[in-house]
């Protein structure tokens, strides 16, 4: 494990728009992620940032010590419209650091008190210290997590996902979360070609997610944006040289995989959790749905009042 340098930096802001997603914002308390996976597509704005995006990305992690604050200021603003709000879009806010600064779990405590919904995506176990706050907040706002898993393969997972658990604990995740009331989900992301994409392998994953009582399995593509991509092969050849020719050709100069593929990938992968049983499960309510927001009754003053002397 290399040695990481936290750096505690302020922010201008919380929350980010997005555009062309299934959520409107994004919110990560932390920059630089010391899960360093291979295929992080985050690696390509640390380039363009000018800082490292090789094998040194993950070990200089920013740290947003104001971002609750200003979250707060931000959700108070009359404007907002509690439109929903996806923690770790870019880093994983479950990752080490939070172990220590605990940015996410107020974060949570604050979506919750302004009623804003929220999802959260995350490779690390650290997310089970927050049942507390996740299971208050679902009483309030919707909310679920999605527990990246792309393999069950451990020699894949220990070269791609260097700082990341193994697949059982993640799966324990799972099952701890749907056991305390939440939502909780499995993305197989990223598949990668000739390692992860196979139906053998997808199914293997759909199971385990089944048996861990996930009520979503869904698949995302690699995707390989300069910046990412010279990382990537480099791990790719040195473990796996013969794949290295096969990814310059699907891949070319473009940050996605062909059309074909991506159709291939996804009809698979909705197979497999058809097949798991995990399709049954979308409509399973785990915890009660939140609490409507009181209203603050009017005043009638043109009835009677029982208080007239």
């Amino acid at each position: 494990m290399p040695r990481i340098l936290y750096r505690e930096e302020p922010c201008r802001s919380a929350l980010t728009k997005v555009v062309g997603m299934p959520f409107a914002w994004s919110l990560n308390p932390y920059t630089g992620c010391a899960h360093r996976c291979a295929f992080c597509y985050v690696r390509a704005f640390e380039r363009r940032a000018d800082r490292p995006s090789d094998a040194r990305y993950g070990t200089d992690i920013r740290v947003k010590t104001n971002l609750v604050e200003v979250l707060r200021t931000e959700l108070a603003r009359r404007s907002w419209k509690r439109e929903p709000v996806a923690i770790g879009s870019a880093t994983d806010p479950y990752q080490p650091a939070e172990a220590r600064y605990r940015l996410t779990r107020r974060a949570i405590e604050v979506l919750a008190e302004f009623r804003t919904p929220f999802h959260v995506i995350t490779r690390g176990p650290i997310v089970l210290r927050d049942l507390d706050v996740l299971v208050a907040a679902a009483r309030r706002v919707k909310l679920s997590v999605h527990v990246s898993l792309p393999t069950l393969d451990p020699g894949i997972l220990r070269r791609m996902e260097p700082g990341v658990a193994p697949a059982s604990r993640r799966l324990d995740v799972v099952r701890k979360l749907v056991d305390a009331g939440i939502e909780a989900s499995v993305a197989m992301a990223p598949i990668l070609p000739g390692l992860t994409d196979s139906r053998e392998s997808m199914a293997a994953v759909a199971r385990a997610a089944r048996e861990a009582g996930a009520v979503r399995v869904w698949a995302r593509e690699l995707y390989l944006k300069e910046g990412t991509r010279e990382h990537f092969l480099a791990v790719l050849a040195a473990e796996w040289p013969a794949l290295v020719p096969e990814y310059r050709r699907l891949f070319g100069r473009n940050a996605h995989v062909g059309s074909e593929l991506k159709a291939a990938i996804q009809a698979r992968a909705k197979e497999v959790v058809r097949e798991a049983g995990v399709a049954d499960r979308r409509g399973v309510k785990l915890v009660a749905e939140p609490v409507a927001e009181p209203e603050q009754l009017g005043l009638d003053f043109s009835a009677p009042s029982a208080c007239r002397g």
